[in-house]
């Protein structure tokens, strides 16, 4: 057994129990249905459900992949069932019969499965506790700190030092995708890049070209991208080519076991001496937001106030036309929280007015678009410490020149 996991799932589990006391003191414990926080509730991506009680023991219910989950999981109650009809019982033969009331992960099940999860436990109430995985994970432990740490070192040479020099006049958004895959396979990347929003997908990230940083997305972020194909709206087009006198936009994650970082870099084809005043004004805008908002994550700081400041400080300084996107492409965020999920809690945001707590990560992106030109600006991913922001992607912020 890895006392090590069952130490730090322990502890998931207590500070899930504090929650659900203080938002669900009805609730005898909760039911989660997603195989990601099944995953974080347990340390096998189970494909199930898991019952977490107020008292007594959890238990994971398995409908494939029983043999795995016993090999990979800590827990002492690891079971078979085939139906949602099995449940009760299921759980009361371990030890951990069902309450009456109960919070559920509802974003776990579709609309089919849910109802007949309802229909096989009439009589229960059941409770939306989406909210209660959101904030245990919006805080990280030292364990997945250490993950992401070393997500994070890979990712800035990858990015800094590993693609510059095979970057080249003529290449197109795809090529750039294709080499960028396997430099960051090559340095650790476990290639999946995982979306908490229901229907939200990523792969790789986005490789945009000149204009293609404001081509219309249905990505929730300021990048703009072609994508591969309108069926795989990701990566780069394979028709528009990286050409002299124009920034490239690539905004991506790297995993490891499970826990991503997010990174944008920015780089010109040319001379630093050709990039246009208005361009490095509002690279260098971001830069200074960001470094602005590093100094400021920790804990006790609202979030929202952050989001206030930095919207109205674009507008003073005549960036509100792109700022955080052009036209619909606009976002109303300029930073979010990461970890098995690249859209995770907390968001700075409007109407995020719970305060900032040591050691959650976030995803801090300040970009503007510019109009017949792309995108510019910067992505890293900090930590909230008592000091500010402590940098997991590197340091390097400015416009990375590739010479023709």
């Amino acid at each position: 057994m890895d006392t090590g996991l069952l130490q730090e799932l322990e502890n998931r589990w207590k500070r899930t129990r504090i929650l659900l006391g203080e938002y669900f003191p009805r609730a005898g414990g909760m039911i989660f249905f997603s195989r990601l926080n099944i995953y974080y509730m347990t340390g096998t991506f189970g494909n199930g459900v898991f019952w977490l009680p107020l008292e007594g023991k959890p238990v994971l219910l398995c409908r494939r992949g029983l043999e795995r989950a016993r090999l990979e999981s800590p827990l002492e109650n690891i079971l078979p069932f085939r139906s949602y009809r099995d449940l009760e019982g299921s759980f009361a033969d371990a030890g951990s019969p069902l309450s009456s009331t109960i919070a559920v992960e509802m974003n776990g099940l579709s609309w089919t499965l849910a109802n007949s999860f309802t229909g096989a436990l009439a009589g229960r109430e059941f409770l939306p506790g989406d909210r209660i995985p959101t904030f245990v994970r919006g805080k990280k432990s030292e364990w997945e700190l250490a993950k992401l740490e070393k997500a994070g070192k890979g990712h800035a040479r990858c990015l800094v030092e590993l693609l510059p020099p095979l970057l080249r006049e003529g290449m197109t958004e795809l090529e750039i995708a294709h080499i960028l895959s396997r430099i960051f396979y090559e340095e650790g990347h476990q290639g999946i890049l995982r979306m908490g929003t229901f229907g939200e997908e990523v792969f790789m990230g986005h490789i945009a070209a000149g204009d293609s940083g404001n081509y219309p997305s249905v990505f929730n972020g300021p990048l703009g991208l072609r994508g591969a194909h309108p069926a795989v709206p990701h990566m780069g087009s394979a028709s528009r080519i990286w050409q002299v006198g124009e920034p490239l936009a690539i905004d991506n994650g790297f995993c490891y076991e499970g826990y991503q970082t997010d990174k944008t870099q920015i780089y010109w084809l040319g001379e630093r001496s050709t990039i246009p005043e208005k361009v490095r004004n509002a690279h260098d805008f971001c830069i200074e937001v960001q470094n602005w908002v590093v100094e400021r994550i920790r804990p006790g700081v609202l979030p929202s106030e952050i989001w206030d400041y930095v919207s109205t400080w674009a507008d003073r300084e005549g960036w509100s036309e792109g700022f955080m996107g052009l036209g619909r492409n606009k976002v109303g965020f300029v930073g979010h929280g990461i970890g098995l999920a690249i859209d995770e809690y907390p968001v700075l945001a409007k109407g995020f007015d719970l305060p900032l707590e040591e050691n959650m990560v976030l995803a801090i992106e300040p970009k503007i678009g510019i109009p017949g030109v792309g995108m510019v600006g910067v992505e890293n991913t900090f930590v909230v410490t008592r000091e500010g922001g402590r940098g997991l992607t590197g340091d390097c912020y400015e416009i990375l020149c590739v010479p023709v």
